[in-house]
């Protein structure tokens, strides 16, 4: 019933993979580089990592805080999906998940759901090391393209399992279904992982712990 929204919901997070391929045009003005995306938009680059749509406006600025848990992953989580781009691991219980390998032309390098249930996963890997902050806000960026009311609900840095990454949870209608995102985003000399859940916002607060387990699964390999 959903085959068609969840093609498009992986055609959303394959935009994050082109963070690197779809600047053409970069020219020096200042501290600050323009350029020009595939889709005729200008962004302006800066010298600290962060980035902004030249006509839109900037969001306000959020200091993220550090959540004061430390989060491991659960001795459950026995089988380790191997990252062929980056140095990470991603551990499941393989009697909750099944996975596959995304093909080649995916935008995932793993696709995951959870056997008998109505929750997805999915790992993003790229070569490319990007900053973990701008990595999160790519990421939102390109969600509010695909629901106009996508809003963040909760953004923090966790420790997880030695890892220092950004937790995210957004949520927002599209195509007529509120849907929540939860994600870890990662980003070192091997490239930038992001590392997915998602539901039907009715059915988060029962996945929770699914959820939750799924997530502290991102290792170092």
């Amino acid at each position: 019933m959903y085959d068609d929204f969840f093609v498009r919901v992986e055609v959303f997070f394959m935009k994050l993979l082109i963070l690197s391929t779809t600047l053409l045009l970069v020219t020096d003005v200042l501290a600050v580089q323009k350029a020009v995306t595939e889709e005729g938009e200008v962004v302006l680059l800066r010298d600290d990592g962060t980035w902004s749509y030249e006509n839109k406006p900037v969001p306000e600025l959020v200091e993220l805080t550090m959540n004061p848990d430390e989060f491991k992953k659960s001795p459950a989580a026995n089988f380790s999906l191997k990252s062929s781009i980056t140095n990470l691991n991603f551990w499941i219980d393989p009697k909750q998940w099944s996975f596959k390998k995304a093909d080649e032309n995916g935008a995932a390098e793993y696709d995951l759901s959870l056997k008998g249930g109505d929750l997805y996963g999915m790992v993003i890997s790229e070569q490319l090391e990007v900053g973990v902050e701008t990595l999160a806000d790519v990421a939102f960026e390109n969600a509010q393209e695909a629901g106009s009311d996508m809003r963040i609900v909760n953004k923090e840095y966790r420790m997880v399992n030695g890892l220092k990454v950004i937790y995210m949870e957004m949520e927002g209608t599209i195509q007529g279904i509120k849907f929540t995102y939860f994600g870890h985003y990662y980003s070192d000399s091997s490239g930038s992982v992001q590392f997915l859940a998602y539901t039907g916002t009715s059915l988060a607060q029962k996945y929770e712990s699914e959820i939750n387990q799924y997530l502290n699964g991102i290792a170092l390999k």
